[in-house]
């Protein structure tokens, strides 16, 4: 049976176990209907619609 060489102190064992942790950028899409970059499977806040149909209601800016 397999015995370990040696104790592996707590920071070696973290840092082994963080190296997978990284920041990631989010992956945004372009809204069909006006062109603005937002996230998938969410309503537009720039024109407020989602898959074809107004689902908020946006005041136009003056």
């Amino acid at each position: 049976m397999a015995v370990p060489k040696g104790k592996v102190s707590r920071t070696r064992r973290d840092k082994r176990r963080s190296a997978h942790w990284k920041l990631e950028a989010p992956g945004l899409v372009a809204c069909k209907n006006c062109g603005a970059l937002i996230m998938p499977h969410r309503a537009c806040k720039n024109c407020g619609k989602y898959n074809g149909r107004e689902v908020i209601k946006v005041e136009e800016s003056k």
